[in-house]
């Protein structure tokens, strides 16, 4: 019985031995490639180089979600330049002109053409 114990044991001894000899140490040409979710998060953590704290988290939460970053408020000084370029605010005169003005700065976006 302690012969057959002992033949066991040889026997898995050799088996761990062979396979470990035969899997070698892996490389980079044999590592699995990165997968969508991982690729993704080296991506965005390029993109997000500069951006810290709040702005930082709120960037790589609908980075890793796949959405567009949100696009950069307009500056008073380039929404005057904008609503000024507008075809409408050229055709209008006096307090017509103001009240579109007014409307026109007060407004997240740019106008598109009224």
């Amino acid at each position: 019985m302690s012969s057959r114990l002992s033949l066991m044991v040889a026997s898995l001894a050799l088996a761990f031995a062979a396979s470990a000899a035969f899997a070698g140490p892996q490389d980079a040409s044999t590592a699995p490639a990165k997968n969508s979710q991982q690729q993704r998060m080296t991506d965005c953590n390029k993109q997000a180089t500069g951006k810290t704290g709040d702005e930082r988290k709120a960037f790589m939460s609908s980075c890793l979600k796949g959405e567009s970053p949100a696009p950069a408020k307009m500056t008073q000084q380039e929404k005057m330049k904008s609503c000024n370029a507008d075809p409408q605010a050229k055709s209008l005169k006096g307090d017509a002109r103001k009240q579109f003005m007014s409307t026109c700065l007060k407004s997240d976006a740019a106008p598109a053409g009224h």
